[in-house]
């Protein structure tokens, strides 16, 4: 059973919002003595948080499906129902968002940070939050909002500062394993190492972190081997280390070899260019091993690395090739800018905007914009009285006039919204705002039902 999963989709669906509730208050001698309808609870959110016990998205591999709870309908006498609670998932430090064209969305680096990934549904209005002096009891409320669906891909890239990289067997496990109190698989043949490996390393005052990528060989960023499955794990590494098996006893291969081979896979995986690189010749505990580093050390040099001749097996070097590796990682630290803190931006809304735009498809009207497209899923569109509300709240935002003005006829198709959520409509230029004007039976509206074109009223709707 795998125990490591750096890459897996998820489905999250948040808490739809709870409806508003229709109630009339009873009192003696008074029994319809105003609305008291209270509102919907909102639905809960869905909350992607980093924490630093997690290392594996495992858990989303097996149930990627996770749904937050929704608001619970309103009740009588002005009570609320209860807002649904946030489902709260943890993700390792490192975890990039994508939607499922690959475009990067959130990036989570830090413990603690958090990212809302889907909003829960609003909670609909009563009727005790729907009465105003015109219209005294209302025999409709709002519906909750659905809550959003987003469906992603979260991506593991794993947050080191040094990450080992090298043939299979080179002995990078073995190598972290020495230098810290990791305890990776270790064996002598090919690919032991599954999964990256992470280990904690002290060089004197300095502390940093390495990364034990499994082993590459040529063709890794093209799929071949099972490297190509782990180079996004050395993207955020601060320096490179190249871990060469002076031991190899295979005939067509030698450490400068190795090195242009593992380093043309880093050209073509592409990003890591600018990464300072070092070299550590391993396995000078062998007699061959020895005279091979000592062969090839002048060469290197020449090339620019930094050698460092070290044996896992017996700790030889290991101490000068920690502190090396503490040096470059504390010079990049020096010159990384601090990470800011996240910015609350505020943009204002233009004072042109209308909240909504029309455009003309297909012969029909499409009505987009965010209040117009919610007010719609709000609405019990079997109660006439919430269809007309619908009606004054859209005369009012200026949707009428808007479209007599791009040259709407009766009975042309109206769209407000796409898809499920969306509702079209054969548009009648006579039903304009002003519904509390008019007496008639709660939960009904004389405009749709006699036709009778009411007076106009410029009510403001702050709803």
């Amino acid at each position: 059973m795998a125990t490591f999963v750096d890459q897996v989709l998820l489905y999250a669906t948040a808490g739809d919002g709870g409806r508003g509730c229709v109630s009339i208050r009873r009192e003696k001698f008074k029994p319809l003595a105003g609305p008291d309808g209270g509102n919907g609870g909102r639905g809960g959110d869905i909350i992607l948080e980093v924490d630093g016990n997690t290392t594996t998205l495992l858990d989303y591999h097996h149930s990627p499906h996770r749904k937050a709870t929704s608001g619970r309908q309103g009740y009588g006498s002005n009570k609320d129902g209860y807002a649904g609670e946030d489902l709260v998932l943890k993700v390792p430090d490192g975890t990039v968002v994508e939607d499922m064209q690959g475009n990067q969305i959130m990036d989570l680096l830090g413990v603690g940070v958090r990212y809302v990934l889907a909003r829960g549904g609003r909670g609909g209005l009563g009727n005790a939050a729907l009465s105003s002096s015109k219209r005294r009891a209302p025999g409709f409320a709002l519906l909750g909002e659905p809550g959003e669906v987003k469906n992603v891909r979260l991506v593991l890239k794993s947050v080191a500062d040094v990450a080992l990289v090298g043939f299979p067997s080179a002995g990078k496990s073995s190598l972290i394993a020495s230098i810290s109190q990791a305890r990776p698989k270790i064996a002598d043949y090919p690919f032991t190492t599954l999964v990256p490996n992470l280990g904690v390393v002290q060089a004197g005052e300095m502390r940093y972190t390495v990364a034990d990528v499994p082993g590459l060989i040529p063709g890794a960023s093209e799929g071949k081997g099972l490297g190509h499955e782990f180079l996004r794990h050395i993207e955020r590494c601060a320096a490179i280390v190249h871990v060469i098996d002076c031991g190899s006893l295979e005939s067509d291969r030698d450490p400068l070899r190795d090195l242009d081979a593992i380093e043309a896979e880093l050209a073509a995986h592409g990003g890591l260019a600018d990464r300072p690189r070092i070299i550590a010749l391993n396995k000078v505990d062998l007699p061959d091993g020895r005279a091979m580093a000592e062969m090839v050390t002048p060469s290197l040099k020449e090339r620019g690395y930094d050698v460092y001749p070290v044996s896992a097996a017996t700790h030889e070097g290991l101490l000068e090739l920690t502190y090396a590796m503490g040096r470059l990682v504390q010079e990049v630290r020096a010159a990384t800018p601090i990470r800011e803190s996240a910015r609350i931006v505020i943009k204002p809304i233009p004072v042109n905007d209308a909240g909504f735009t029309i455009t003309k498809e297909e012969g029909a009207f499409l009505v987009r914009g965010d209040k117009p497209e919610r007010w719609v899923r709000q609405t019990e569109f079997s109660n006439t009285e919430a269809v007309g509300y619908l009606a004054d709240r859209l005369a009012r935002l200026g949707v009428e006039k808007a479209l007599l003005a791009i040259g709407a006829k009766r009975g042309d198709e109206v769209r407000i919204g796409e898809g499920i959520s969306g509702v079209i409509f054969d548009w009648e230029p006579s039903i304009e705002a002003g519904a509390e004007l008019l007496h008639g039976p709660r939960g009904g509206d004389l405009r749709l039902e006699r036709g009778i074109e009411p007076e106009e009223e410029s009510e403001e709707d702050d709803a």
